[in-house]
Parts: C-alpha cells; sequence; structure tokens
C-alpha cells in the first residue's frame, strides 16, 4: 500500500508540480489553505506532510506545532525558500523530521521521503511494542493481561490525574499496596511524596503522633518534634492501608482533617494547610463494619469516593503464566541462580492450585521452589508440601481429621476462641500466618490471643 503525503504550500503551482513528480509512488493531496491541511491531518490517515515554511502570513512553524500536538505519529517535512541554520533547528525542535530547501531537487525529495517511510514504520512497530508492553506489564510492575485487571489498569489511568479520594478493596495478598503506588507514581503526583502508613501493623497509642505528628515537649517522652504523616505527604499522597483497624477516637480526629484540609499538631497552635490526596486500602467489608457501629458512616463516604476492587488471583487465572515467570526471573536473580523452569508437572500444579493468598502466596511459592532447587528444572517435589497435594496451608484448620468439631450451645465467644486456637495450631504458631487465615490484623490475632490467654507454639 502505498503512502500518503499531504502537500501544504500557498503556490498552486508547487502543490501541481510535486504531486505530478511523486504520483505515481505515493497517494498525493494538496491545500494552499493551512487549516484545510490541519483537518485533513485530524480527519484522514496522512503518513508524511511536505509543508511549506512561509504560506502567506502564516508561519510553518505554527502548522507544524499545531499538526504534532493534534496527531504526534504524522512525519513532517519543512520545506523553505528561505533556510538557515536557526529555522532548521527550530523546525526539528518542534517535532519535524528533517527539511528541504526551494527550488525543490526531486531525485533530493524521493530520498528524503523514503527515508521518512522507513522512519514511520519503524516509528510504528515501537508504538505497538510498547502497547503490547503496557498491556503486559501493567502500571508500575502491576501485571495482568486479562480482562479483570485490564479493566483495573483502565480504571487507574482515568483516576491518576485528579484528587478525589479512592478507597482499594481486595482480599489480603492482591496487591492493593500496589494499585495505590501506580496511582501515585503515574499520576500527576508523582514528583510529591508518597507516604504509606499500615493502621493494623502500628500499636494504637503511637499511630495517632505518626499521623499527625507532635512539637517537642507536648507530653512526657516527646523529646523533639516530630512531623506526622499528613505533613510528610504535603503535595503528594498518603495510603492508608487496613485502614479498618483505625481506632473509632482517631477516626475522628481523620475525618476532620480531610474536611477541613489542614491540621494541628499535638502541642502546637499553628494550623498547617494540606494538599494531599488520601488513597485507602481495606480487606474487610466496612459497610457491614459501619454497620456494626465499628466504622464511622461519614468517614466512609468521605474516603469511598472512588471504590477500586482488586480481583483475588483465582478470578484471573489466565494472568498466572505471567506472573509465574515474573517471580521465577526475579528470585533466581536475586539468589544469584541461574535460570530455572519447571517441571510439566510442577507447572501444571502451580496452574491448578487455588491461591488463598493470592500473589503474595504465589510469590512466596516460588521463592521457596527456587530455594531449595538443586537442578535447572524445578521439580513437583520441590514445590511446598500444600501445592503439591492441592490443599492450601490456609483451609479450614482442624483438630482431627481436618475438621473443626464444635458441640451444640457453644457461645459465640467459645467457639471464636476454638477457631483461633485451632488455626494457631494450624499454621505453626506462626502470627501473620493465622491472621491471614482468618483474615484479621496481626494486631486483632494478638489482642485476642491476650484475651483468650491462648498459648503460643514457640
Amino acid at each position: 500500500m502505498k503512502p500518503t503525503v499531504l502537500i501544504i504550500d500557498d503556490e498552486l503551482a508547487i502543490c501541481d508540480s510535486l504531486r505530478f513528480a511523486l504520483e505515481d509512488d505515493y497517494y498525493i493531496q494538496t491545500t494552499t489553505n493551512p487549516q484545510e491541511g490541519l483537518a485533513k491531518v485530524r480527519q484522514d490517515m496522512i503518513d508524511i506532510v511536505l509543508l511549506d515554511l512561509r504560506i502567506g502570513s502564516i508561519n510553518g512553524l505554527d502548522i507544524l506545532k499545531e499538526i504534532k500536538q493534534q496527531v504526534p505519529s504524522t512525519t513532517v517535512i519543512m520545506m523553505t525558500a528561505y533556510a538557515s541554520i536557526e529555522s532548521s533547528i527550530e523546525a526539528i525542535k518542534q517535532g519535524a523530521y528533517y527539511y528541504i530547501e526551494k527550488p525543490i531537487n526531486i531525485e533530493e525529495l524521493y530520498l528524503l521521503l523514503s527515508r521518512a517511510v522507513e522512519y514511520k514504520q519503524l516509528s510504528n512497530k515501537v508504538e505497538t511494542l510498547h502497547e503490547e508492553l503496557e498491556q503486559r506489564r501493567g502500571y508500575n510492575q502491576f501485571l495482568g493481561k486479562s480482562k479483570a485487571m485490564q479493566h483495573v489498569f483502565s480504571i487507574i489511568d482515568r483516576i491518576k490525574d485528579i484528587d478525589s479520594s479512592v478507597l482499594i478493596l481486595g482480599e489480603s495478598g492482591t496487591g492493593k499496596e500496589l494499585v495505590a503506588r501506580s496511582i501515585h507514581n503515574t499520576g500527576k503526583r508523582k514528583n510529591g511524596p508518597l507516604e504509606i502508613v499500615n493502621c493494623g501493623a502500628i500499636p494504637e497509642a503511637l499511630l495517632e503522633s505518626e499521623l499527625f505528628g507532635y512539637e517537642k515537649g507536648a507530653f512526657t517522652g516527646a523529646t523533639q518534634r516530630k512531623e506526622g504523616k499528613w505533613v510528610a505527604a504535603n503535595g503528594g499522597t498518603l495510603f492508608l492501608d487496613e485502614i479498618s483497624e483505625m481506632p473509632l477516637p482517631l477516626q475522628v480526629k481523620l475525618l476532620r482533617v480531610l474536611q477541613e484540609r489542614e491540621l494541628t499538631p499535638l502541642g502546637s497552635n499553628k494550623k498547617i494547610a494540606l494538599d494531599v490526596r488520601i488513597v485507602s486500602a481495606a480487606n474487610k467489608n466496612l459497610e457491614q463494619m459501619v454497620q456494626e457501629g465499628k466504622f464511622r458512616e461519614d468517614l466512609y463516604f468521605r474516603l469511598n469516593v472512588i471504590p477500586l476492587s482488586i480481583p483475588p488471583l483465582r478470578e484471573r487465572k489466565e494472568d498466572l503464566p505471567l506472573l509465574i515467570e515474573y517471580f521465577l526471573e526475579k528470585y533466581c536473580l536475586e539468589m544469584n541462580r541461574a535460570k530455572k523452569t519447571f517441571s510439566r508437572a510442577a507447572y501444571q500444579l502451580l496452574l491448578e492450585y487455588g491461591y488463598p493468598g493470592n500473589v503474595r502466596e504465589l510469590g512466596n511459592i516460588i521463592e521457596y521452589s527456587v530455594a531449595l532447587s538443586i537442578n535447572d528444572e524445578i521439580t513437583e517435589m520441590e514445590l511446598p508440601l500444600s501445592v503439591q497435594t492441592q490443599r492450601s496451608a490456609f483451609t479450614a484448620p482442624s483438630n482431627r481429621d481436618n475438621q473443626l468439631q464444635l458441640p451444640i450451645g457453644m457461645t459465640m465467644k467459645e467457639v471464636e476462641k476454638e477457631v483461633i486456637a485451632a488455626t494457631l495450631q494450624h499454621c505453626g504458631g506462626h502470627r501473620q500466618k493465622t491472621a491471614q487465615v482468618l483474615q484479621i490484623s496481626e494486631r486483632s490475632l494478638r489482642d485476642k490471643i491476650n484475651a483468650y490467654n491462648l498459648k503460643e507454639k514457640k
């Protein structure tokens, strides 16, 4: 298929002569009106524009600038009877491929057009590869080519440059923090700070000072001033992970800051204006917590302006090959191991596994396998036992035959105690794993262990 060339020149004779010289090898369109030329570039599939530097009283560089703004992929060659170093440099700066002097040498023009066509084809290939890579890798190393993840990437792209609050919802291990980082790193605030606070990992007594800060001498032990995360995030983004674990008294203070967009650190009389975008995340049902009185309704609506749900890995298994490849390469590199592969049987087990711990669990499984493997091929026997037997390490724990026997008449507190105790035993006393199984934070698990006086396996 012949490339299409648009000639924009105020001299009709030049347009006609160039048409006659080039029409055997190119589809030629001409116009003496620069605005008509711009319309053709927008509406038609124009490959190359031959643009005069002077079109009556109009500066061709202004038309060049508009072409590159409206259709950046269009290749433009400037034509000029007033060639100078300054004009040629400015044309290249504005995005022109090259320039040619009048009167035009047809052989020179043919050579230039041939190179321009090659350049155009190469640019199209690069753009296609870039688009494929973006679809393959997603955002900010957030991998996924499934429809579910492409939908997530689409939402990120639409919300990255606005300041509305985002609430990220999803099971543990789905990558909620990575989504928050993607929103920040690809948006208009990417040059500002990103501060992260895990509300479930910080003791309640310290969470307030971590968020809001304090002045020296504000309380006993405050030997120096501490800048809170709110202020540290000014001009950027504050990510509040496990927001469901924030105590009710702190929820009130958080709501006030969200409403007023300013705060006063403890021990200070000075208000600090805030320009911070809030992104929060939860793996619990906040609506249910609101109904139970465990989470403030007004705060929930403040945070949940734009909800973004991350699908669990079991609902996007078409992404498994991509994720397996990524983690395998990552851990081989980190452990300084030669490139490894999975045997057919091992790979099939990985594809069939349920991944209740989602992407985080997949990464752990592959890290384990790379660490323990002896040869370049990882066999099914070098996978974790839970994958070999297709039984998740996070299935319901048991005291006998993988079943927890609960007599009728037990109170809910007694049931909770028995379930926590059995899960602790099943997980070998591992708190983090136990908390993931029960879908509660480690802090909540610690409080329940203390409340029920449960003994942990050391």
